[in-house]
């Protein structure tokens, strides 16, 4: 998968018949709390709280094309995912299905059902939900949405087009990696500009499964045990993912639920924008490696906001 810079342009202009542009700041507590020049992407402002709507949206423009319509669309998610496919099934008027495993955000599922989504609940993680996705797409005729395919790949990295067109000379960006998708965007939008721009994936110390086929140079399987980064709880690699990841990403970083923890309170306090664990990550990978980004400029990605009060409480009050 070779993405151009017309690919994601084009998408562009689908995502912005919807939505508006990101912002990115420059924080300046951020800035003296790593002792450099940091940047966050905001995909916390988007229409559904995270970045994941912007693959929805070119991917249902491109299924709307199709004759007939689908009768339905399935799908599987920890809750971002769902809410794109929710918000842009509903814009071509597609009955959609969502699977999430038992115990999924409680304020996720909320917001997905108030998109019109049919939820059904199977499975204790995503990969187990992802599987039986797959089987009722089979038994019900319905069409199985992705959660790694090059539409939103090309929808994703408009996110990443808008931080690099607007923050020139970045020298590393963090991007979180749940499944991949926001990382092959980053990487298809440096490469369709021709920028220097060293992109690290940063993933859960306790959901480390690209983190190991990343040093392993295939898909190694690792099981999932996070209990805040529910945004890059993946067990198993995306093979085509990987492939993009090792041929292009700099490092992999991972992050303790720990210090996911105490990012998403620096997150609030320097800036007071609330983060969900996913969405926090990257500025923990980029507080952990503070050291050797000194004197750098530094981009990191918000990627998602939407997270449990009761769970946010928590991380606000932990020291």
């Amino acid at each position: 998968m070779q993405l151009t810079l017309d690919d994601i342009l084009s998408a562009s202009r689908i995502v912005y018949s919807d939505m508006q542009a990101t912002p990115q700041y420059r924080w300046p507590l951020l800035c003296e709390r790593l002792g450099t020049e940091v940047w966050v992407k905001h995909e916390n402002h988007s229409p559904v709280g995270a970045f994941k709507i912007r693959g929805g949206l070119v991917y249902f423009a491109h299924l709307a094309q199709s004759e007939p319509l689908p009768a339905g669309v399935i799908g599987a998610t920890r809750g971002n995912h769902g809410q794109s496919v929710g918000f842009a099934a509903r814009r071509y008027g597609i009955p959609a299905t969502i699977v999430v495993p038992h115990g999924n955000s409680v304020e996720k599922n909320a917001a997905m059902r108030a998109l019109g989504v049919k939820l059904i609940e199977d499975g204790d993680e995503f990969q187990t939900a992802r599987e039986f996705a797959q089987t009722l797409a089979k038994e019900q005729s319905l069409h199985l949405v992705p959660s790694f395919h090059p539409l939103l790949v090309a929808g994703v990295a408009t996110y990443s087009l808008e931080l690099l067109q607007a923050v020139k000379d970045i020298d590393v960006v963090y991007v979180p990696i749940g499944l991949g998708s926001g990382i092959c965007g980053m990487l298809a939008a440096r490469d369709a500009l021709n920028l220097k721009t060293k992109v690290v994936g940063v993933v859960s110390a306790h959901a480390n499964a690209y983190a190991k086929s990343f040093r392993a140079r295939r898909p190694v399987e690792s099981p999932v045990t996070t209990q805040l980064s529910d945004g890059m709880a993946c067990r198993v690699p995306e093979p085509a993912a990987l492939e993009l990841i090792l041929q292009g990403v700099d490092r992999i970083v991972q992050v303790s639920d720990e210090e996911v923890s105490a990012a998403m309170r620096m997150m609030f306090e320097y800036t007071h924008n609330v983060c969900e664990g996913a969405g926090a990550a990257a500025l923990a990978a980029a507080v952990q490696e503070a050291p050797q980004i000194a004197g750098h400029k530094v981009a990191v990605i918000a990627s998602g906001g939407n997270i449990d009060q009761d769970v946010f409480a928590d991380v606000l009050k932990a020291q």
